[in-house]
């Protein structure tokens, strides 16, 4: 089945008819590998690459998940292309057969949603919280998608468009689907103001979104880091068997993982809050800094240097 779905994207991105069947052969043969695993019982993700996005890599630099239930599915998050999300479909079908009824964002980021118009058409109901509509309305949003249609392409195109929820939460609710309970906590403003954790007590798992990153350097972009801490450090109180990351492998040492990505955002507020506060110049801050413990990461070059720099002026503005 998962065959013949990257073949319809093929079809439907423009790629077979442009340039024939040879190329579409290599473009199958290149595309990145995807495989549904299993973290807990009933609770399965499949791992984007450490990678920026990419034609290359369809956009597959996150991770997504799914729950099977005694009655349906319901998915975490929906991926950054509406091909990605067909070959998602293929895999939860390799799994089970039961419907998809639900979809949980765990926020309004580009590489988390650009695949929803897929679980849309399928009836799954979107559930995503209520401040994720200030970044759907908005004018990021809408350069962000205008110019992944170019750098993106064939993946998104003029038919990819953006999805409102069907449901906007606005404080902890729990979902219960069959014979199991999901608790869906808001934990923003954080890495983003809308962010929510998807945990299951009964199985000890959480789809963390990108309030964990594993095995690779954060992106911080705008997010408010302070409260990103103190989400982390309320996640830490759970009992956590198993951390589903929204980049990076999954986690079966939780407090040590979750620990990772709230010391280096802790890192970050100390080293450019003690320069903002001398009123050093950033690049001069930036050179001080040592980056040892971090360098060696995957996305280092591409992230560190735009982290610091936004949590500079965010320690600027506080401290005024």
């Amino acid at each position: 089945m998962q065959g013949s779905l990257n073949r319809r994207a093929l079809l439907r991105w423009g790629w077979v008819a442009a340039a024939g069947a040879g190329l579409a052969s290599r473009a199958l043969a290149a595309l990145p590998d995807m495989q549904a695993r299993e973290a807990a019982s009933g609770c399965w993700y499949v791992q984007g690459l450490s990678e920026m996005g990419s034609s290359a890599n369809q956009n597959f630099i996150s991770n997504a998940g799914f729950i099977v239930t005694s009655t349906s599915v319901v998915v975490v998050d929906a991926l950054g292309s509406p091909a990605l999300a067909e070959r998602f479909v293929a895999e939860i079908r390799k799994v089970t057969p039961k419907p998809i009824t639900h979809l949980i964002l765990t926020h309004y980021h580009a590489d988390h949603i650009y695949g929803l118009q897929v679980f849309k058409a399928l009836g799954a109901r979107i559930i995503a919280q209520q401040l994720g509509r200030e970044y759907l309305n908005s004018e990021t949003a809408r350069l962000r998608l205008q110019a992944s249609r170019t750098d993106l392409a064939p993946w998104i195109d003029e038919n990819t468009h953006l999805v409102p929820a069907d449901e906007w939460i606005n404080g902890p609710t729990t979902l219960t689907v069959g014979d199991t309970q999901i608790q869906l906590i808001p934990v923003g403003p954080a890495h983003t103001q809308d962010d929510v954790v998807i945990w299951l007590p009964g199985r000890k798992v959480l789809y963390s979104g990108d309030l964990v990153f594993r095995g690779r350097i954060p992106y911080v972009g705008d997010a408010d880091s302070g409260h990103w801490i103190k989400a982390l450090d309320d996640l830490l109180q759970l009992d956590v068997k198993a951390v589903i990351p929204g980049h990076g492998a999954i986690s079966l040492d939780a407090r040590k993982d979750m620990q990772f990505t709230r010391d280096y955002l802790a890192y970050l507020r100390k080293a450019m809050g003690q320069a903002a506060e001398d009123m050093t110049p950033f690049d001069e801050a930036y050179k001080a800094t040592d980056w040892s413990p971090y360098q060696h990461m995957p996305l280092f070059d591409a992230a560190n240097r735009m982290n610091a720099y936004n949590t500079y002026i965010l320690m600027e503005h506080q401290a005024k």
